[in-house]
């Protein structure tokens, strides 16, 4: 009697779609939930707008950098005010107020000072000094002036030329009272420090003020 082949019997766990895929065939891929994506990350050379930086500090090219000894145009300052000269007075009369003047220079020398710091002006006649340059010419006369390395001596009337230097000493030695009025006003313009006047306390009042 032939044998007949037994058939193959089916378990209840094989039925259905089988786990295992089969051989050559891919398995499904879990399609994603509906939702929100996250934001990718920002990488470089990803298309879009770049994230926005700190601006550089960088000079504007409407503007132009300074050259290296160039220097721009400076904006107008007021010059500071001048300090007030302090003012020392020696009594004298119109007679001995030109050997009053020659003895404060010498104190002046004596402690320090650089003769052509000190300027001397007379109200009446010339000093000795100033009359022996003069005869040589008002060229020599001035040009010891600008040179700024001598005591110079100068007559109210032209000192007005006269530079600034930082003591001045007025010898109130006669003249007109408008000299006077004249030369006191103009010495504490020139005076950087000092200005000491030789002469009558009172004339010297009240030119200068009271209480000098």
């Amino acid at each position: 009697m032939p044998l007949i082949p037994e058939e193959p019997q089916i378990h209840e766990s094989a039925q259905g779609p089988r786990a295992t895929p089969a051989s050559g065939r891919t398995a499904p891929t879990p399609r994603p939930v509906p939702g929100p994506r996250p934001a990718a990350p920002s990488r470089p050379g990803r298309p879009g707008p770049p994230r926005p930086t700190a601006p550089a500090q960088r000079t504007p090219r409407d503007v132009a950098a300074p050259k290296p000894g160039a220097s721009a145009p400076a904006a107008p300052a007021s010059a500071p005010a001048k300090a007030t000269p302090q003012i020392q007075l020696i009594p004298a009369s119109a007679e001995g107020a030109l050997d009053a003047a020659e003895e404060a220079v010498d104190l002046l020398l004596e402690s320090g000072r650089a003769p052509g710091d000190v300027l001397v002006i007379t109200t009446g006649e010339q000093h000795p000094w100033a009359a022996h340059e003069l005869s040589f010419g008002e060229a020599a006369y001035w040009s010891q002036h600008d040179a700024a390395d001598d005591v110079f001596y100068a007559d109210a009337a032209v000192a007005s030329r006269a530079a600034e230097r930082p003591v001045v000493v007025v010898a109130v030695n006669g003249g007109s009272d408008s000299a006077a009025a004249t030369a006191l006003p103009l010495a504490l313009t020139r005076a950087g420090a000092l200005l000491i006047v030789c002469g009558d306390p009172q004339q010297i009042n009240s030119v200068l003020g009271a209480g000098v």
